[in-house]
């Protein structure tokens, strides 16, 4: 129970932020704190007699910053050491741009797999394959999984440099 209302536990959407994120994100956490009426006074209360609410509280505010940065989110790339997966969110669909490097010597994990790349992408030992996926009805959790698979979120460079040879 706070502030007289009984509310219902809802299960994460997302993933907690991390210690040190939240620590990153302290006075964004403060003023969601305030909006619930929570002083820091009855936080430090709440986190020493009653954890469960805290852990929800925590749990409330990832959610809500995770929400934000995957709204804002228009690329995301994932490398590994054969294949570089380049995403383009739009509305109702992504768009991939893949290559995949056929030469086992080569991996662009590296710095001098990268410099192989950057200079070697129209080598026929590097294909480039297309594709493009309506999300599901949630959009955000569709581009979260990607992130969970290990893809990150940037600002397009590479997806807007190879888009021109796969157009």
């Amino acid at each position: 129970m706070r502030g007289g209302l009984f509310y219902e536990t809802v299960p994460m959407k997302y993933t907690r932020l991390t210690k040190e994120q939240f620590e990153e994100l302290h006075p964004e956490f403060i003023n969601f704190l305030a909006t619930q009426s929570i002083t820091g006074e009855e936080w430090e209360d709440i986190k020493k007699n009653k954890p469960e609410v805290a852990e929800e509280e925590l749990d409330i505010f990832s959610d809500l910053v995770w929400e934000g940065v995957l709204s804002k989110s228009s690329y995301l790339e994932n490398i590994s050491a054969q294949q570089l997966f380049l995403f383009k969110v739009g509305e109702v669909q992504m768009s991939l741009i893949s290559l995949k490097i056929n030469q086992p010597d080569i991996d662009i994990t590296t710095a001098e797999g990268y410099t192989w790349l950057q200079q070697n992408y129209m080598d026929d030992s590097v294909e480039f394959f297309t594709s493009e996926k309506n999300f599901s009805n949630d959009k955000h959790l569709d581009i979260f999984g990607l992130i969970n698979q290990g893809a990150v979120i940037t600002k397009g460079n590479l997806y807007q440099f190879f888009e021109r040879f796969v157009g």
